[in-house]
């Protein structure tokens, strides 16, 4: 088989690496071509000379390009993925950091709450630039597939205004499937089954099989509350369990910002997350490790590009969908897995529009949902909250309407149980301003509102959050990378 799959935001480069090896596990891909893109030169170089190198250990004939030319990686693409970052992490900082002033604490800020809805204003604009040359240079059944995140905002903004064949991947569902085998007792997530559906970051185990036989909540819950790591990390989330019934495929720091109970006051975060790692509810905890990623891997690169020269291990192929999805498409070995797309009736009691994430089978047809499931009412009642923020932020983004992006920040649950109205106008102005350079569509409104900043009264405060960590140096990292292997 020959085709070619365009890469963009190929600078995620331990990402885009597994992405890469992923694909070429399937024998029949061998002889297609990467075309990788991104914003940065420097990024594109550092990547392109890992996949060289492994495509030269592996002797394959398997062709890699990389331009910041994005239209050219796209001409002629059958494939298309995205996991970009607009704005990088100099606007993530002020996702985190801005809403703090106003006493939003969110652990990741990515999906919705205050900063997961401006990654969305900054994210979609892009998103449409990508369509549009979608459409007139790549393969004329492309599909596009989104790993960027807000995962819902940005696959309904590629789908609806778009007019791109999208699907979003993410692999909260399988990490959470890994859990439940540990917690059960299982040898490996081959003995589960399940149904889990719901939306991005909030979708629901609401059925379980261990070996064929049906999990209950009781059981789940007492082998929750017996593991020795997963009992102190996942609190907040058993505690969702035991009230909701089944479990969330969303981590514990994760969840908390989802939900309008955990997260309010500051005594009650500290309460519920666990510093451990920055997964289960570190304030900021994402940005942190993200920062630290970063330099870890521009110090490391050398000890990286070393790594890639060992032959491809088709025994570790990873779980991310996008090497099966392709797989299933281009030879029919059919794939089940759970996948962002538009409802449409999956999902009975969520809306028709919404993004949701469901189970589904790819083979050469496509991917087709299975429909007709209904999730419990606490389950519905929370995917619905944040659907109705996704829709008004996707509409804010495309129209550039700053009063309706006020009201979707508003809406937000933990926002609304945090913050008054006037401090989300202020705090929605003061991010406008900020990421200015991010948002073309609100530039006919920055200079109104520095002129509402300047007079404003609403009262902020500078804290670092409930629970924040610093980030850590590259002589503090390797110091506990090494105690790691003695300790392992």
């Amino acid at each position: 088989m020959s085709f070619k799959i365009a890469i963009i935001g190929a600078g995620s480069v331990g990402f885009t690496k597994k992405l890469f090896t992923d694909i070429l596990c399937v024998p029949e891909f061998k002889d297609i071509e990467f075309a990788l893109t991104d914003v940065s030169e420097h990024n594109l170089q550092m990547i392109k000379a890992i996949l060289d190198r492994i495509v030269e250990a592996n002797r394959l004939p398997t062709r890699v390009t990389a331009t910041t030319d994005r239209r050219k990686a796209l001409e002629g693409a059958r494939y298309v993925i995205s996991c970009v970052r607009v704005g990088g992490l100099e606007a993530y900082a002020d996702d985190i950091r801005i809403p703090l002033k106003y006493g939003i604490d969110q652990c990741v800020g990515d999906t919705i709450c205050a900063g997961g809805i401006l990654y969305g204003q900054r994210n979609i604009p892009v998103i449409l630039d990508f369509c549009k040359d979608i459409r007139e240079v790549a393969e004329t059944n492309v599909k596009f597939l989104n790993y960027a995140n807000p995962m819902a905002m940005n696959t309904w903004a590629a789908i609806e205004y778009g007019k791109v064949d999208t699907v979003g991947l993410c692999h909260g569902v399988q990490h959470g499937a890994e859990q439940i085998a540990e917690v059960l007792g299982a040898k490996s997530t081959q003995e589960l089954d399940y149904v889990c559906s719901g939306i991005n970051h909030q979708t629901w185990f609401i059925d379980l099989r261990l070996n064929g036989r049906p999990i209950g909540k009781d059981e789940l819950v007492a082998a929750f509350e017996a593991h020795p790591v997963y009992s102190r990390q996942e609190k907040l989330r058993i505690d969702v369990l035991k009230r909701f019934g089944v479990y969330s495929t969303e981590s514990n720091g994760h969840l908390s910002e989802y939900l309008p109970w955990y997260r309010k006051r500051p005594d009650e975060i500290t309460r519920w997350i666990d510093m451990s790692d920055w997964i289960h509810g570190e304030t900021g905890g994402y940005l942190r490790y993200s920062t630290e990623t970063r330099n870890w891997f521009e110090t490391e690169y050398p000890q990286f590009l070393e790594a890639a020269s060992k032959p491809i291990d088709r025994e570790k192929r990873s779980n991310e969908h996008a090497s099966h999805i392709l797989e299933a498409l281009e030879t029919n070995r059919i794939y089940r897995g759970h996948f962002n797309v538009k409802n449409n009736g999956v999902i009975t009691n969520l809306p028709q529009d919404a993004i949701i994430e469901s189970p589904g089978f790819v083979d050469r047809f496509g991917i087709n949902m299975a429909a007709g499931i209904t999730l419990p009412e606490a389950c519905a009642a929370t995917c619905i909250a944040s659907i109705n923020v996704q829709r008004m932020s996707v509409h804010a983004a495309i129209s550039g309407d700053i009063d309706l992006l006020k009201l979707a920040v508003l809406h937000d649950p933990l926002v609304g149980a945090v913050s008054t109205p006037e401090e989300v106008w202020q705090m929605v102005d003061e991010m406008v301003v900020a990421q200015a350079a991010w948002l073309p569509q609100y530039a006919h409104a920055v200079p109104a509102a520095r002129e509402r900043l300047s007079t404003s009264k609403v009262k902020t405060r500078e804290w670092a959050g409930a629970a924040r960590r610093s980030v850590r140096s590259i002589e503090e990292l390797r110091a506990e990378k090494a105690a790691l292997k003695q300790a392992g």
